[in-house]
């Protein structure tokens, strides 16, 4: 048996799920739209054509989601490095602390520059 045989079937059937799940809630989902269902959500403030301040648009929350996913990669590289530490050897240590140095740097960068604070 090809040892791709059981992903191929787990991608199908995750495929088929969703393109069942989405079927059926078209057919048996609720359909009373009003003007409040067809507006775009905006947190309880009605929507403007231009943005407070001027037309300038907050950053604020861009940075901090590239933050989170610039510390996310780190752990996903931390992870299998700490499972398989015994059959690396030094220089996968030593790339390591390489590479645990320069999102240090980064770290304190963004710290200087005020990137954590929440105004």
């Amino acid at each position: 048996m090809n040892p791709y045989v059981p992903i191929l079937f787990l991608f199908v059937l995750g495929i088929g799920f969703a393109a069942t799940s989405v079927l059926v809630f078209a057919k048996i989902g609720p359909t009373r739209y009003n003007r409040a269902k067809l507006d775009s959500y905006e947190c309880g403030i009605e929507p403007s054509p231009q943005a407070a301040g001027g037309g300038r648009v907050p950053v604020k929350y861009y940075v901090t989601a590239m933050l989170f996913i610039v510390f996310d990669v780190e752990s996903i590289f931390l992870f299998p490095f700490a499972v398989a530490f015994d059959q690396l050897g030094l220089f996968a240590l030593i790339e390591m602390v390489l590479f645990v140095i320069a999102v240090f740097i980064a770290y304190a960068y963004v710290w200087r520059r005020g990137g954590l604070e929440w105004d």
